[in-house]
């Protein structure tokens, strides 16, 4: 099988990749947006909407890694011309994905209080934490379901219908948003943050029903449960447990730096909830090309074309830092406007304004680790992937944001901690790369 690495092939992965990626931090920073300007109790809205944004997407990441694992083994049957093997598997992996999310639902659902009590929210915003997450978290199996199906359409090759699908969902979201958040005179009352809990689970519902219509329509992948257990069902459960593992190292750093800027106070949390929603926006928005290497990046392994792996390793490498070069210009030309989008608070914008800077700056950093973390997927290295995260968190991340709160460093010292993790993870990744998979290159 030959697959050409040119600028057109990977970009017509890439691009509706990226804007599918970024459908869900748009959500995120459109409830941010929305909610930090709520005329009643607007700070403490925020730094709620924070606080449970960031427990549940280490729910939603932690059990939505089978789509990478669906992703890759896929990809890699079809580079090997092999796919009508593997057919009955998609079925069996959501079956096992969603029950486990019920599992984790109900497990949650009953202790909320003493969850959010534990991130050291109090107060008005633990009240606010209580109803917003009570509503959002029966969003939690649909966006496993969509993000599983999303895994099987990116096998295929395809992340045309994921953009749709992820599209429609953020432009229903942000309509639902105005109209719930703030309400329609004389027929829907303003219900304020849990308006904005409604506006994501409406959005998330609709989603699903989308992504269920589409595979079952556009493919010949059949959601029907077959028996018996199909042998790669086991390799693609060790591949999700290690991205689950993963995935819990990879969210510590995450409820870590928010417990931290909670505990720092308010307007801290209202700063650190505007950086961390931007910092995912842009981690999304060049993880286009991360997925570009996880899809194609399989099919190649699987064809055993190692010299057109290494072409497109360095192509998604080099327009990735395309992109953050524009992410970059883009944040100095509008350094003081963008904070502002999301909060009027005098010092929240001036928390977030001192440490903003630092996020444009490790851009580059980012993107590398983003990019090669994509292609490792795709590659199967799920095992190093694990390895990498737990180093890098507990042996960088947690280290430099104690030090950091020792010294009273306060916002400075969560994103420096950010910074020199996602620098051993870039690092690590290329060191890999060239020891395991240069020496199969026959034209460096």
């Amino acid at each position: 099988m030959k697959t050409a690495i040119t600028f057109r092939n990977i970009n017509r992965i890439a691009i509706p990749a990226t804007i599918a990626g970024i459908a869900e931090p748009v959500l995120s920073l459109t409830d941010t947006a929305i909610v930090g300007n709520i005329p009643v109790n607007g700070l403490e809205s925020l730094a709620a909407a924070g606080i449970v944004g960031s427990f549940l997407s280490m729910l939603i990441w932690v059990l939505g890694q089978t789509q990478s694992a669906i992703s890759a083994i896929m990809s890699q049957y079809l580079g090997a011309d092999r796919l009508e093997e593997v057919r009955s598997l998609p079925a069996q992996a959501i079956v096992l994905n969603i029950a486990l999310s019920f599992v984790i639902l109900f497990s949650t659902v009953f202790f909320i209080e003493e969850i959010f009590v534990m991130m050291e929210a109090s107060g008005k915003i633990l009240d606010y934490c209580i109803s917003y997450y009570g509503i959002r978290i029966w969003g939690f199996p649909l966006s496993l379901f969509t993000f599983a199906i999303f895994g099987i359409f990116k096998g295929l090759q395809n992340t045309f219908w994921p953009m749709v699908i992820a599209i429609t969902g953020a432009l229903l979201n942000l309509g639902l948003d105005f109209a719930l958040v703030y309400g329609i005179e004389g027929y829907v009352p303003a219900l304020y943050l849990e308006g904005a809990a409604w506006a994501s689970l409406i959005a998330q519902t609709v989603m699903a029903a989308m992504a269920f219509v589409l595979l079952v329509r556009k493919t010949d992948i059949s959601l029907k449960l077959r028996g018996p257990l199909h042998p790669e069902l086991g390799r693609l459960v060790g591949m999700s447990l290690n991205l689950f593992v993963r995935s819990f190292a990879l969210n510590t750093a995450l409820v870590l730096s928010v417990r931290e800027a909670t505990r720092l106070g308010d307007h801290f949390i209202g700063a650190h909830t505007i950086a961390i929603n931007l910092w995912l926006f842009a981690a999304f928005f060049i993880d286009g090309y991360g997925t570009a290497g996880n899809v194609m990046g399989g099919r190649l392994l699987g064809a055993k074309n190692y010299d057109a792996l290494w072409e497109l390793t360095k192509r998604i490498v080099r327009y990735g830092l395309v992109v953050s070069l524009l992410l970059i210009i883009g944040g100095v030309l509008f350094y003081d406007p963008i904070g502002s989008l999301f909060s009027k608070d005098t010092q929240v914008l001036q928390s977030f304004g001192s440490i903003f800077f630092i996020l444009l700056l490790a851009l580059p950093i980012n993107t590398v680790a983003f990019v090669l973390d994509g292609l490792f997927k795709g590659l199967g290295e799920m095992k190093f992937l694990r390895n990498l995260l737990l180093l890098a968190t507990f042996l960088g991340f947690v280290p430099i944001m104690y030090i950091g709160n020792y010294f009273d460093w306060q916002l400075y010292g969560i994103w420096a901690a950010f910074t020199f993790w996602m620098l051993i993870r870039a690092s690590a990744l290329v060191w890999k790369f060239n020891r395991k998979f240069r020496p199969l290159v026959q034209n460096v």
